[in-house]
């Protein structure tokens, strides 16, 4: 599951990058409600960054069939952090509307990965 690890390893790497351009180019520029929703998008990012980690070792590890598992756990980074990343910028508050869709994604692809571990 070597595809997980490198997504998830890319996915860890751009939140710290997203975390550092929003401590430093983003402070002062966004108001202080978007710098919140800016960093809610980079700590879930890393939080499922390393989720991608984790559903591939323990896909390579135990030969467990969790490809959807990390399939919609990356659509959810996708989803959850890209809409909240641009919605800071932009302040477009319809995107707000697709945040959710992360959200479900997230939930749907721990239960999956809870529901593949269960097989062990």
């Amino acid at each position: 599951m070597k595809v997980f690890i490198i997504l998830g390893a890319l996915n860890a790497l751009m939140a710290v990058g997203t975390g550092a351009f929003g401590a430093h180019a983003l402070d002062g520029k966004l108001s202080e409600h978007y710098m919140s929703v800016w960093e809610k998008a980079t700590t879930y990012q890393m939080y499922h960054g390393l989720g991608l980690v984790l559903i591939g070792i323990i896909g390579g590890a135990f030969h467990l069939n969790v490809g959807w598992a990390g399939w919609l756990m990356f659509l959810g980074i996708v989803f959850f952090s890209g809409s909240l990343y641009i919605l800071s910028l932009t302040q477009v508050s319809v995107l707000g509307a697709i945040t959710p869709i992360g959200g479900i994604l997230f939930v749907i692809s721990w239960l999956m990965l809870a529901i593949a571990a269960f097989k062990l």
